[in-house]
């Protein structure tokens, strides 16, 4: 081989074999990091808590993950479910849910004040602002509450902690595609999530965040989430302003998944990607590099190149890449299944098509509004 020839193919080898490392740090990182579910107890002292939910439409499991929040196992704490429209089907199921819990403090709140195109920001607002506490919590409609959920929100806090988050873990998938959702948010966006809160990088996480209401409050309040188009997004750089920092759960709660098809994972996964272009772009050029396509293709061709066997070479990165994944998610007690292992060379197919695709749109889908990612933040 020429001097480049050789140069080139020592830089593959070299990429291949940095990919794969860095693939098995981070699951290291996780595997330190998170636990296992474990029941709390109640603290000594549990301050009064208010959980603002957004909802709109019907979701798979929503009557259980709604009604999930009528048991938790905290002293003080209220429910205000937050509705743009009174005709939203999702309507009859809240106010049916707080009728048969009625030692449980919870209110339907129904209008919208746009602040920016965030549908469920928007939602959120009249529900922050009638929370009665002074710890908020801002939880999607399709998270599991387990009895002792609002422990371990409260038992994340620390001395240094300006929010606590929790990503949502898949569970209860129905179908393939449901299964490729499951790879997508367990093993990969956790994981990453968790090792960038382990490097001092946290990122808030929408699917529930705890507030002291003060710290968002003294700096403008829940409309200054609208800074961003993602309120995550603006959570965060708001909390990292403050010289604070994003914390996590030991073990996130679950969101049960349901059937998908493989539009409905596109379509989730291409917003995503294109909200965190616009908001942390410099954090989101790498991920071209993550999945296992990259180290794949970059060692073959240099075991190709040197003659060297281009089976085994493939072998031995998805091995290394996926039973590492699979590892986490068996140490963990997280969804595993034989479909699952076929989901995650699919997703990382999709990796680079949804990059690609981040880069060049910006339109996208939310709750069944069109935005996009690019709108002017609010002044």
């Amino acid at each position: 081989m020429t001097g480049l020839a050789t140069a080139l193919t020592w830089a593959l080898g070299g990429l291949c074999v940095a990919l794969v490392a860095l693939q098995l740090v981070s699951i290291g990182i996780a595997l330190w990091r998170l636990h296992r579910r474990e029941s709390r107890p109640v603290p000594a002292l549990a301050p009064a808590v208010s959980i603002v939910r957004p909802v709109c439409g019907i979701e798979p499991y929503v009557a259980e993950t709604l009604a999930s929040g009528f048991v938790l196992d905290w002293p003080a704490y209220e429910l205000l479910f937050c509705v743009q429209r009174e005709d939203d089907p999702i309507v009859p199921e809240v106010r049916a849910l707080i009728a048969a819990h009625p030692g449980v403090a919870a209110r339907l709140l129904v209008g919208d004040e746009r602040v920016n195109g965030n549908p469920k920001l928007n939602n959120c607002i009249k529900g922050w602002e009638a929370a009665r506490h002074d710890w908020v919590v801002l939880a999607d409609s399709n998270v599991l509450m387990p009895p002792d959920y609002l422990q371990h929100m409260m038992g994340a806090w620390r001395a240094t902690s300006g929010l606590v988050c929790s990503t949502p873990l898949g569970t209860r998938p129905q179908g393939f595609w449901a299964e490729v959702e499951c790879a997508f948010l367990n093993t990969f966006q956790a994981r990453w999530q968790y090792v960038a809160e382990a490097v001092g990088l946290g990122f808030a996480q929408g699917k529930s965040m705890l507030w002291r209401r003060d710290i968002l409050d003294t700096r403008g309040g829940i409309r200054a989430l609208a800074a961003e188009i993602a309120e995550d997004a603006a959570a965060t750089k708001i909390i990292r302003a403050a010289g604070l920092h994003v914390h996590l759960v030991d073990s996130p709660f679950e969101q049960p998944i349901g059937p998908r098809r493989l539009r409905d994972v596109w379509g989730r996964q291409i917003r995503w990607a294109r909200l965190r272009r616009v908001t942390f772009p410099v954090f989101f050029a790498p991920e071209i590099l993550s999945g296992a396509l990259v180290p794949l293709v970059a060692g073959c061709a240099a075991a190709a190149a040197t003659g060297a066997s281009v089976a085994a070479t493939a072998a031995t990165v998805l091995v290394l890449f996926y039973g590492a994944e699979a590892i986490l998610a068996r140490a963990k007690g997280w969804h595993v299944s034989w479909a699952w292992v076929a989901a995650l060379p699919v997703r990382d197919l999709i990796i680079p098509a949804m990059w690609v695709g981040a880069w060049t749109g910006a339109q996208v889908v939310w709750r069944g509004t069109r935005m996009s990612v690019e709108e002017k933040p609010a002044a």
